[in-house]
């Protein structure tokens, strides 16, 4: 099993005083990605396909995405110390670590792809300037530029950006003051208009899709909790200001032929064109920047909490006072380097769409499972109602299918096989999550909608099973597992001598035994009590076992043939018929009931001594079909044995018995046996001693119960694995077989 480490012990320099502000660490570079490639080389060839009101229909949709999710951030930052891996880590610490793991990948991946986007951005942006250069070498030289300057220090980077800021708001001005252009004269590849809504708004949504890169700093910030918050909203507000305005001037200075056809045309139209250049040169730099920053650091996460696989674990490795992640720095260039190569933007563009709506629906849900829930544990400071978390993610999943439905599934499949691969290696964080409150909910909710009357259309058995140590007992819960098919409840009870074991050792054997049953692929709880006598702790537990609706409702215990205690184990026989719960008994020694790897024969036979539907009849049928759709006694024969006195009364019950069967239709075979004077006794092992499994009706305890209890040990002491069967429950078990409409 993997233990995870948590990352808050390693990564605590969060606090250090050498960390990010706010605007340097969340702001800039939020905004800087915000006010990017797709800004500047694909917003008029929005706006040409689309038009105006669908380019700010476009805007504010994507943007309303962006801000529900940047609310669902500021609940949890405010919560939690975020530390090292930005979305990745919120997720885990929420939802848990496989949920966390089956996002950070996909979303480390979507980072180290948006590193390719922005270079391949410049790289166009340059070869329009300068024809003689070859895109793809630009975009391969200028990705690994920008991945030294994150290797040399991430505080340079940012400071970096300041730069570059001041190049994309010169950029804006010129853009502000400039003019309308003529129709241009080089051709265009697409005619406008041709290129739907839904597939406009997926390469238009990577543009807003900044505010992850101000998050993923989280491990470099002085104050997570307040700069997250504070400089993911303010980014997320001034990105839509301007991508409300730029769409107005682009469909007001040129026609939509032109706005399509050349991808820097806010160069002709700005006062001064060459100031254009050094912002769509910044923005596209300084997003890649932001990437390469963010990557590695999701990455790091990663490697730290156990999600890579062990050859991968050097990635979680840090370098200087910052803990700055250069081995994954270098890891994330080489699938950027691979990215590049493709070459195509709008090809990168909707896979990054896919891959960051994926972490923002997550990032929703785990916001508002959390309020959903109001956990004590759950104290954001800034509070958002859990509605409008579950709205950002209704609207994230919504806008996926629209965009493209094959790609949102082919995400889900991802995300789905990367949590199954984490589950299957039993990943455990050393950090709580939403989960067992989300359980708590759901089971609250449950048992106050149940009925508290047993429910003959939805009856499956609920067992009790005083089976002490499993490994001295396993015949019974095997018995156990077989007869609820993982579906109903399975409670596996010990009782132990009073002052046996402290309550911590009582602890440790519970978790024992919880291990065992774990490693045999056995869903059960376990329950441990205390008793000055097995058969008060038993009795015990029959009386108060359970929680409202919810409590078994049949016992299952083995025989016993000691003398000395066979009156209080008849007595609580009639304890449990009391407490009306069915009580099966188990005569069997272990190594006579059937095992999955032990021999099998062709075909395994359960005889049914019948004596009607009623009481034990009926039951006794249920739990001999349950045996035979479960898989080791799969496709058993079941015999239902009807002894009658006569030759005259055979021909009458033969015809009643087969039409019985054919209408309850779970596949037994009718057997009509005359008695001819024999006892009972004779006819039982005459007839199932080559059974595999019999099952009895145990009579209703009254007086000399132990008598006859006694006698009836003796009458089936020679036979093959038996089942004693006393149906107590306040049912009909005849309805369960039979459906009248």
């Amino acid at each position: 099993m993997t233990k995870s480490q948590d990352s808050s012990v390693i990564l605590s320099k969060g606090q250090d005083s050498q960390g990010l502000s706010t605007f340097g660490g969340v702001f800039t570079p939020s905004i800087l990605t915000i006010l990017g490639v797709i800004m500047y080389l694909r917003f008029g060839w929005v706006v040409g396909h689309v038009g105006l009101w669908q380019s700010l229909l476009i805007v504010t949709i994507s943007t309303s995405i962006t801000l529900l999710t940047g609310l669902s951030i500021a609940a949890i930052a405010t919560d939690q110390v975020v530390r090292a891996g930005g979305a990745y880590y919120m997720i885990s610490r929420s939802l848990g670590i496989e949920t966390g793991g089956a996002v950070g990948i996909p979303l480390y991946l979507a980072q180290a792809f948006s590193v390719a986007l922005y270079t391949l951005g410049f790289a166009e942006s340059l070869v329009q300037v300068f024809p003689m250069f070859s895109q793809t070498l630009v975009a391969l030289i200028t990705t690994i530029l920008v991945a030294v300057l994150a290797l040399k220090s991430a505080d340079i980077a940012i400071k970096a950006q300041y730069f570059i800021m001041a190049a994309i708001v010169l950029s804006l001005g010129s853009l502000l003051l400039g003019h309308s252009v003529e129709p241009t004269a080089l051709p265009a590849s697409e005619v406008p208009g041709t290129v739907g809504f839904w597939a406009v708004l997926a390469v238009f949504f990577p543009a807003v899709t900044g505010i992850m890169a101000g998050v993923n700093m989280s491990g470099d910030l002085k104050d997570p909790q307040r700069s997250i918050p504070s400089g993911t909203l303010a980014a997320i507000a001034v990105g839509y200001v301007i991508y409300m305005g730029i769409p107005i001037l682009l469909s007001q200075w040129a026609d939509p032929f032109t706005l399509v056809a050349e991808p820097l045309v806010m160069r002709r139209m700005a006062r001064w064109g060459d100031v254009i250049l050094l912002g769509v040169w910044g923005a596209t730099l300084s997003s890649a920047i932001g990437s390469i920053l963010g990557a590695p650091r999701v990455l790091q996460a990663l490697a730290r909490d156990g999600i890579l696989p062990a050859w991968l674990r050097w990635l979680g490795r840090g370098n200087g006072p910052m803990d700055e992640p250069r081995l994954g720095t270098l890891f994330t260039l080489g699938i950027a380097l691979a990215a590049v190569t493709i070459g195509d933007l709008n090809l990168i563009a909707p896979v990054l769409t896919m891959f960051f709506l994926t972490t923002y629906l997550v990032l929703n849900v785990s916001a508002g499972l959390e309020t959903f829930l109001q956990s004590p544990s759950f104290r954001p400071t800034f509070k958002v109602h859990w509605s409008l978390s579950l709205l950002g993610a209704v609207g994230c999943l919504v806008v996926m299918f629209l965009i493209n439905a094959v790609a949102t599934v082919m995400a889900a499949v991802i995300v789905l096989g990367i949590f199954l691969w984490l589950q299957r290696r039993e990943m455990q964080g050393a950090w709580g999550d939403v989960r067992n409150g989300l359980w708590m909910t759901l089971v609250r909710t449950s048992l106050f909608q149940m009925q508290t009357t047993p429910d003959a259309k939805n009856w499956r058995p609920h067992l009790l099973v005083f089976s002490g140590a499993p490994t001295k007992r396993p015949h019974l819960t095997d018995l156990a597992v077989d007869l609820t098919h993982n579906r109903g409840l399975i409670t596996l009870a010990s009782v132990l001598p009073l002052g046996a074991r402290s309550a911590t050792q009582q602890e440790a054997l519970a978790s024992t035994i919880k291990d065992y049953l774990d490693r045999q692929g056995i869903e059960a709880f376990v329950r441990l009590v205390t008793a000055p006598d097995p058969f008060s702790g038993m009795e015990k537990l029959v009386d108060a076992y359970g929680i409202g609706p919810l409590v078994p409702n049949t016992v299952l215990l083995g025989d016993t043939e000691a003398e000395n205690t066979r009156d209080r184990f008849c007595q609580m026989i009639a304890t449990c018929h009391q407490a009306r719960r069915n009580v099966l008994i188990l005569r069997s020694q272990p190594e006579n009931y059937p095992t999955v790897s032990g021999p099998k024969p062709t075909k395994r036979r359960i005889d049914v001594w019948w004596g009607g539907l009623q009481a034990n009849g009926g039951l006794m049928l249920i739990l001999a079909y349950l045996l035979r759709t479960s898989g080791r006694w799969r496709n058993a024969d079941i015999y239902l044995n009807l002894v009658v006195p006569n030759e005259p009364a055979q021909a009458a019950a033969e015809q009643n018995l087969e039409q019985l069967v054919k209408s309850l239709r779970i596949g037994a075979i009718p057997k009509v046996i005359v008695a001819r004077d024999r006892p009972f006794d004779d006819i039982l092992k005459t007839t199932s001693q080559t059974a595999d499994l019999v099952f009895l009706g145990l009579a209703t305890p009254a007086d000399n119960f132990t008598d006859y209890y006694l006698d009836l040990q003796r009458r089936t002491a020679s036979l093959p694995a038996t089942i004693l069967v006393l149906a107590s429950e306040d049912l009909a078990f005849a309805e369960v077989l039979q459906k009248d409409g």
